[in-house]
């Protein structure tokens, strides 16, 4: 199936980011009726400014238009980023001017956690986000709308064959570290600077286990309570922040 031309994004800091950075992509806008909050009143005179069409609807219709509750009144049309325009992992790796930092998350299926994923990715300093192309939950509006203008700013890169990608990050000298809440290594105890790419597995079953041996090390999230491990976007959250602490030289 050819992959459409246009594509709709709601949320207050989706299309932000999309009026910021690339407004020239939007086509028209739907804001609901009776909302005069400053902040979308920017984003209107912004889209008034540039000619582009806007349509003010009751909220069954934005409802209706994005199949969520939860647009916060405001949908853009816009023109979908031609493939040859989004980077790929040889460019972000031949390009980047500090050590790798990247993210891999392996079949996670639920686009909330994906959208959160790219949210902290974004925060941490993340160079880029690899997922398979496959058995994985891609960009969509619910992935933008969660992840809060983070999927325009941090590469997401999908790839057919995660196993070989992986084998070619650690040609290139990446180190894999892999979350394995059976692993005998904590986070804490694992070095977490120079190249490196943190993975992630499925919300289900976690890593597959030819991921699992790929990794060069796996490590465990601490738990002192009584549940038995933490949601994919809340441990990759734990996991990037350590890294990050550690990649800025903090210490306790």
């Amino acid at each position: 199936m050819a992959k459409s031309k246009y594509e709709q994004i709601y949320g207050l800091h989706a299309v932000q980011q999309i009026l910021a950075t690339d407004i020239s992509r939007v086509y028209e806008l739907w804001v609901q009726e009776g909302r005069h909050d400053a902040q979308l009143q920017a984003m209107l005179t912004q889209v008034q400014q540039q000619g582009i069409a806007i349509h003010t609807v009751p909220r069954k219709t934005l409802d209706k238009l994005t199949q969520v509750a939860h647009h916060q009144g405001i949908v853009i049309r816009c023109q979908t980023r031609p493939l040859e325009t989004q980077p790929t992992l040889e460019t972000v790796i031949a390009t980047v001017t500090t050590p790798p930092f990247l993210l891999v998350l392996d079949e996670v299926q639920d686009p909330h956690n994906l959208g959160a994923c790219l949210r902290t990715a974004d925060a941490a300093g993340i160079h880029a986000v690899v997922i398979p192309k496959n058995r994985a939950c891609g960009l969509s509006g619910v992935v933008r709308k969660v992840a809060s203008g983070a999927a325009d700013t941090v590469p997401l890169i999908p790839v057919t064959n995660l196993a070989t990608t992986l084998r070619w990050l650690q040609e290139q000298g990446v180190w894999l570290v892999g979350a394995d809440s059976h692993s005998q290594i904590s986070l804490f105890e694992t070095r977490l600077t120079g190249p490196l790419a943190l993975v992630f597995g499925s919300e289900g079953t976690g890593l597959r286990r030819l991921t699992r041996e790929i990794c060069d090390v796996l490590v465990h999230i601490p738990m002192l309570g009584t549940v038995a491990s933490l949601n994919v976007s809340v441990a990759a959250g734990v996991c990037l922040y350590e890294a990050v602490r550690q990649r800025r030289g903090l210490t306790d």
